[in-house]
């Protein structure tokens, strides 16, 4: 539902009875023993159901059934590919009034994929998107491997899409409240979807997601833990009323970084502002492509989620403002903001009130989500809840917020890929026979260890 529009068009929106499946095909057939052509998503406005040969990128990037684009930069280029998965997808989408995601045309949000593989383990895996991307994000990094391992596997885009993703809803706070419901709404459907397919119920749902979608991996497990057995959050993004939040650390960033970059007389003064702002000594060789791609867009475009009203008519400030512009994010203060805004960041706030077993992995070097300012607190945040003993925490030293960056700095980064995927088993380990999860590190970067060996391995002791 977009924010702006009048009152009589949602009112009209509301009023619209929508049938539970608008449509459905089947197509593909790539796979001679691939069954279900009746099978239906609850819910679902829409759906597309395939047989597919390989349910995984090399074979999906090939029959159109995945976008590069979405899960582009979220992974270094080495990592393997598994074997041939054959099963069956479903693309579709719930009900929406929004369309910021244009995938297949169909230029309608709420889009979902469900992935069904013929050799199923019993269990299923389901995640949000990190970032502002659609449903073909975690393609790469978690799809592949836990399809491989036998999963079914379904993924949303959240309800909305793209760098204007505050345009969807009437009040601020909307479009990200909306992120939590549209994974419940998946979660159910395809528990639904899984046992209509395969004749029984899954064993156990797992949820994981990185960034963002690490932002809903914790608010499930505490506002829906019973549709989960147990989740893996990678550095999801932390919001609490009382902060921090990325939007309180942001602007000292923006003002501090374009000094310490020229080099002047208060360039020292400029890197500890940096510092005290949550960027580790270290990491300064990962700001400047931050500068360029991350901190000025990211702090603009959730501060207007959360507070349109800051920058007047305005919707999302100005690109790279100097300190002292009008409506100049900047000098945006969290603090002296109407209540309006604490309330709208309440709504989409964490408690760490969790209630099942969760694993959180987060890079020491990640200067978008700085682990002092996420992490650290939510972790801090869980035992306060009394809830540590549902916790493991594991500190990825020299790790940062997108893999990518380690294939340009391979030397002085390691993913975080292997260690969700070695997070992700311990998790599978404990739910299955009541392995003792690993404790809570700081887990070092291997001396020993190769930049060709750290693609694929990572111990948690």
């Amino acid at each position: 539902m977009r924010r702006h529009r009048v009152a009589t068009t949602v009112l009209a929106s509301l009023l619209v009875a929508v049938p539970s499946v608008a449509g459905a095909t089947v197509d593909g057939d790539t796979s001679p023993t691939c069954p279900d052509r009746t099978l239906r998503v609850p819910g679902a406005q829409y759906q597309e159901v395939t047989c597919l040969d390989d349910l995984t990128t090399t074979g999906t990037a090939r029959t159109g059934h995945t976008d590069p684009a979405d899960w582009a930069g979220l992974t270094q280029e080495a990592l393997p590919v598994p074997d041939a998965v054959p099963g069956l997808q479903i693309d579709g989408y719930f009900p929406d009034t929004s369309t910021t995601n244009t995938n297949h045309g169909w230029n309608h949000d709420a889009q979902f994929v469900i992935r069904l593989p013929e050799n199923w383990n019993g269990g299923l895996v389901v995640s949000g998107t990190p970032g502002n991307r659609e449903q073909y994000a975690n393609d790469r990094a978690i799809s592949d491997f836990v399809l491989a391992k036998g999963y079914a596997f379904a993924a949303t885009d959240k309800g909305n899409t793209g760098t204007e993703f505050f345009t969807d809803g009437r009040r601020p706070g909307d479009a990200i409240a909306e992120w939590n419901h549209r994974l419940t709404e998946l979660t159910r459907a395809a528990k639904a979807t899984v046992t209509q397919h395969y004749r029984q119920r899954p064993k156990q749902t797992i949820v994981t997601g990185l960034s963002n979608a690490g932002y809903l991996v914790r608010w499930q497990l505490e506002n829906h833990p019973e549709l989960y057995d147990g989740g893996v959050d990678w550095e999801g993004t932390l919001w609490s009323k009382q902060g921090p939040n990325l939007v309180e650390y942001l602007p000292d960033v923006l003002r501090a970084y374009p000094r310490y970059a020229e080099g002047g007389q208060d360039a020292d003064d400029a890197h500890a502002a940096m510092v005290a702002a949550g960027f580790p000594e270290g990491s300064e060789f990962l700001w400047q492509a931050h500068h360029e791609i991350y901190w000025d867009l990211t702090q603009r475009i959730y501060r207007e989620e959360i507070d349109p009203e800051f920058d007047g008519e305005l919707q999302a400030g100005i690109p790279y403002c100097a300190p002292g512009t009008p409506y100049c994010d900047a000098d945006y203060d969290y603090a002296q903001r109407p209540r309006s805004v604490q309330h709208a960041v309440e709504r989409i706030g964490l408690t760490g009130r969790i209630g099942k077993p969760l694993l959180t992995l987060h890079g020491t070097l990640d200067v978008l989500l700085p682990i002092s300012q996420d992490s650290d607190v939510y972790a801090e945040m869980v035992r306060e809840q009394g809830r540590g003993h549902l916790h493991r925490y594991y500190r990825i030293e020299d790790g940062t917020h997108t893999d990518s960056f380690v294939d340009l700095h391979p030397e002085r980064l390691r993913a975080l890929t292997p260690c969700h995927r070695t997070a992700f088993e311990a998790l599978e380990a404990h739910l299955e026979n009541g392995a003792s999860l690993p404790d809570s590190a700081t887990i070092p970067r291997p001396a020993d260890a190769t930049p060709q060996e750290l693609v694929t391995t990572c111990d948690l002791g």
